[in-house]
């Protein structure tokens, strides 16, 4: 199966949910009640009620730009606004500066796939020549360390762990001093998703993003949200919880071949101001893959 067809197949749930949504209102005359349909048939495709308002203003202002009568002339002009709003500028791009250690930090709550996600950027970049480690700063969990390990040993990278209950800070910062020794390419950290309560949260993601600071200056961070495509609509809230924490670089979405919920992808990119980095569409190494907006959207609207 080539890449676009497992994006196709990935992307089915959210297809079926995004059409059936706009299934009919395509056609006709345009008129105001179109408008209004679209805003409510994108909304229950998830794809969030800001974006949707602005969605249909663009189809709105088009029809009048062009003196654009039937319904179905505004078909490719949704597609190319959608795109658009997904073209934020960093998108699909996770790219290692040459010469200089990379880090990459994963936030986000529990159970979004950070450390699957991990693992495999691990053996990505790891299969392609990169010296790659990987660091355990989730010690809240035992399961997190674990899970990283097995993900370690699969991908053929160095680990650095400590026991539970160790400051994740103390972690990254060991972390670094390994990578510098070892003159690693990349370093990846997993991160806590959930302490004692928000405020233990983003105070220990906040001194690790210190600690980074202090410790690896000349390095190239990406400060990385991880998202749940299943989650929607929620994830903004995720967005703008991380990013009072730390100055988030961009998003990965994972889980979206689970999902009727993939379109909320273009409301949060566009919301948020963060450019999505690369998304989850299977199991396989290979379905975690860069993101590109029109590749996306023909995937969405089946082409």
């Amino acid at each position: 199966m080539g890449l676009f067809s497992r994006l196709q197949q990935g992307l089915a749930k959210t297809r079926a949910g995004l059409m059936g949504s706009l299934a009919g209102i395509f056609s006709g005359r345009v008129n105001e009640e179109f408008y209004e349909e679209l805003e409510e048939a994108l909304i229950v495709a998830d794809v969030g009620v800001q974006t949707a308002l602005e969605l249909a203003q663009r189809l709105r202002e088009q029809a009048k730009r062009e003196h654009i009568k039937e319904r179905g002339e505004l078909w490719q002009t949704l597609r190319q606004a959608m795109t658009q709003m997904l073209q934020i500028e960093g998108t699909g791009q996770l790219e290692l500066a040459q010469g200089k250690l990379n880090i990459f930090i994963a936030t986000g709550v529990n159970g979004v796939g950070k450390t699957t996600t991990l693992g495999k950027l691990a053996a990505h970049y790891n299969a392609a020549g990169r010296r790659v480690i990987l660091a355990a700063a989730d010690t809240f969990r035992a399961a997190a360390a674990d899970q990283l390990a097995v993900w370690a040993k699969r991908a053929g990278v160095d680990l650095i762990r400590q026991n539970e209950g160790a400051d994740p800070a103390a972690v990254v910062f060991d972390a670094i001093a390994a990578a510098k020794s070892r003159q690693a390419d990349l370093l990846l950290i997993d991160t806590a998703g959930r302490l004692q309560n928000k405020t233990n949260l983003m105070q220990e993601l906040a001194k690790i993003a210190r600690v980074v600071q202090r410790e690896a200056a000349d390095a190239k961070v990406e400060n990385l949200l991880i998202l749940d495509g299943g989650t929607g609509q929620n994830a903004l809230s995720q967005a703008r919880l991380f990013g009072e924490a730390v100055k988030l670089s961009g998003l990965i979405l994972t889980k979206l071949d689970g999902t009727a919920k993939g379109g909320a992808v273009v409301g949060i990119s566009h919301e948020s101001g963060l450019p999505v980095k690369m998304i989850g569409v299977g199991e396989d190494l290979e379905d975690l893959r860069p993101f590109d907006p029109q590749e996306f959207v023909a995937a969405l609207f089946d082409d």
